[in-house]
């Protein structure tokens, strides 16, 4: 008798978007290992796997850590259609990246072509409170 392959678990991959310098790293890698970084060194491309349990289900979820840096803005695409989840990344110290989200959402709108497509917005750096530049408010 011949066993059935057995299916690991269901993979779900989240891509991290958001201006350079917002924490997309450092979010992730509290994720991942629960440990803070406090160095900062730009990202090209990073990912990640970890198992976790979602809705009593285990799973993998498979994030990829990608680049603000506008240099990167043309493999963007690429990264956007393979995903299945967003987190778009801002830091409450810098307007600019706010603003920057609503063009991370556009684009990975366009490139999925999917409205309901999973989109949470993070604003970052909450421990910088005296240094906030978006109002609470806006980002409601």
């Amino acid at each position: 008798m011949s066993k059935k392959p057995t299916a690991g678990p269901a993979l779900h991959k989240v891509i991290m978007v958001g201006s350079g310098g917002v924490g997309k790293s450092a979010l992730t890698l509290q994720f991942m290992y629960d440990e803070f970084v406090e160095d900062y060194e730009p990202t090209k491309a990073d990912s990640y796997r970890k198992k976790v349990v979602l809705d009593g289900e285990e799973v993998q979820i498979d994030i990829l850590d990608t680049a603000g840096q506008e240099d990167y803005a043309a493999i963007r695409d690429n990264y956007f259609r393979s995903g299945e989840g967003f987190l778009c990344v801002f830091s409450i110290t810098e307007d600019d990246s706010f603003q920057a989200t609503q063009e991370f959402r556009e684009q990975i709108l366009r490139v999925k072509n999917d409205e309901n497509i999973p989109f949470l917005l993070v604003g970052n750096k909450c421990d910088l409170n005296d240094k906030r530049k978006v109002p609470l408010a806006e980002c409601q």
